[in-house]
């Protein structure tokens, strides 16, 4: 339950608040704000919650969180008024509205905290009531940067008794907790009382509906993650027959003298299951041209599984990771730990700019860059690497390019070149063979072949290098790569 507006103004009045300075803005979730006051050599934190059903406004004795990366408004209120000093603290008529006037320096400023329970919200607006901004953003109250707050007409509004609560549920428990002993439940403060009921009863409630929340975040992630990997494992079993084909291509070419010009299929025995075994064939072709084709299609075919397989694990350890962040959140107790955890979870990522082409990776601190075509390779050389950093390329095969930005004072780990050297194996005509020879050296040894094609280069001082595509390495920088861009 939200406060009354009888419950705010007994609030306000023990809070007194009238000359003291904000010294700090602490914002620990989207809909809650903390100023730290100072008057009188008397240190207050004064917590403003607009959640529903948990509108107030009291002083709490409880360490505010931070989040791991500030809010917009937060970092707002602090370049303006932090320092600032409270000119006056009042409650407008009987409305759920607390105006704060504040001074910084020459300006003047008004904060408006309204306590609605379903359109809470905090306003800053300069002297003359400009909205400068707010804790929400609302276009249709006007309450945007560059909106103009009016005040509500106190005048008319009809006096209704609103009873001011005592808390009397809360005297037992509290009598049994070690703060009994300090201070009795009687002499609490009404501001104390608040942040007693609202720490033990509003937050349990609270975390109750966080917790409805993150199931269904957790739900709807879960099933579209789990039906992914099941259609993944579906194409697998479409694969399976690879090796069928490998062998159907042995057994023709073992029965080729059989196999005459117009025939449609053959009937031979399989020396493995030592069975009659009927193998369709394109009459058209030879035996050994259709030996051919079955070995292709086997080639296909097993190069996709490997591919797959790699998938199915990416996929797998998507729906780990899940679990673990979804059983962190429902064992976390505090309120806030969990609304900053979903809100980590949960928002969309920011479609960031790109500032460069191709693929990125980081690992363990180094930064590797790839380019997956000629226009990727060239505009990687002309606009994002230097000549101290790392390039790596396929020898005498068509493939990407493959940079490890420089680090001064360190010396690429084997681990890295590894990783960079795969990455160009990979990206590259060699991938079908699983391995290929490299050679790599510093951008500074790169000069561009004359006339040659675009992106071409011709290196110098170069060292060579052998991989063997490792398809567990693969997997992990994939991993990574989708980790680091939110995929």
């Amino acid at each position: 339950m939200s406060l009354n507006c009888n419950e705010i103004n007994l609030a306000l009045s023990e809070l007194d608040l009238e000359g003291a300075f904000i010294q700090d803005i602490i914002q620990p979730g989207f809909d809650t704000l903390a100023l730290y006051t100072y008057k009188n050599s008397t240190a207050k934190t004064v917590l403003i919650c607009t959640a529903p059903k948990s509108c107030r406004i009291s002083e709490t004795r409880k360490k505010i969180p931070k989040n791991e990366k500030p809010l917009r408004f937060m970092e707002f209120l602090k370049s303006r008024i932090k320092g600032s000093k409270i000119i006056s603290c009042r409650q407008l008529g009987l409305e759920r509205i607390i105006r704060f006037d504040l001074t910084h320096g020459e300006q003047a400023f008004i904060m408006y905290v309204r306590l609605w329970s379903n359109a809470g919200n905090i306003i800053l607006c300069d002297s003359e009531g400009n909205v400068l901004d707010s804790m929400f953003r609302r276009p249709n109250k006007d309450e945007i940067t560059g909106g103009k707050y009016s005040e509500p007409d106190t005048s008319k509004k009809t006096v209704k008794e609103f009873p001011i609560r005592d808390f009397s549920e809360l005297k037992e428990e509290y009598n049994a907790s070690k703060q009994a002993e300090y201070t009795s439940f009687e002499n609490l403060s009404f501001n104390e009382k608040i942040d007693l009921f609202y720490s033990e009863h509003a937050d349990t409630l609270s975390r109750e509906a966080l917790l409805e929340k993150a199931e269904k975040w957790f739900n709807e992630h879960h099933s579209k993650l789990t039906a992914a990997l099941s259609k993944l494992e579906q194409k697998k079993n479409d694969f399976s027959n690879a090796e069928q084909k490998k062998h159907q291509g042995d057994l023709l070419l073992s029965y080729a003298s059989e196999i005459k010009p117009g025939m449609n299929f053959i009937e031979c025995l399989d020396y493995e299951t030592n069975q009659t075994v009927q193998i369709k064939i394109n009459p058209k072709l030879s035996a050994h041209e259709n030996a051919q084709l079955l070995y292709e299609s086997y080639k296909k075919e097993l190069s996709g599984l490997e591919q797959l397989e790699q998938d199915i694990q990416l996929s797998k350890d998507k729906i780990a990771r899940l679990e673990k962040e979804y059983e962190a959140i429902t064992k976390e107790q505090n309120p806030v730990r969990i609304e900053q955890m979903l809100r980590k979870d949960t928002k969309p990522k920011q479609q960031e700019k790109k500032t460069h082409p191709g693929l990125d990776f980081t690992v363990d601190g180094w930064y590797i860059l790839v380019g997956r075509d000629a226009n990727e390779n060239d505009e990687l050389l002309r606009r994002h690497v230097r000549g101290s950093d790392m390039w790596f390329h396929t020898r005498d095969c068509p493939g990407g390019y493959v940079f490890i930005k420089y680090r001064a004072g360190k010396t690429i780990p084997l681990d890295i070149m590894l990783d960079a050297g795969n990455l160009a194996v990979y990206y590259s005509k060699a991938r079908k063979n699983g391995k290929a020879d490299l050679y790599y050296t510093q951008v500074k040894y790169l000069r561009r072949a004359k006339n040659g094609p675009k992106g071409r280069v011709l290196p110098t001082q170069e060292k060579n290098l052998s991989i063997v595509l490792d398809q567990k390495r693969l997997a992990r920088l994939e991993a990574i790569r989708q980790e680091q861009e939110g995929i």
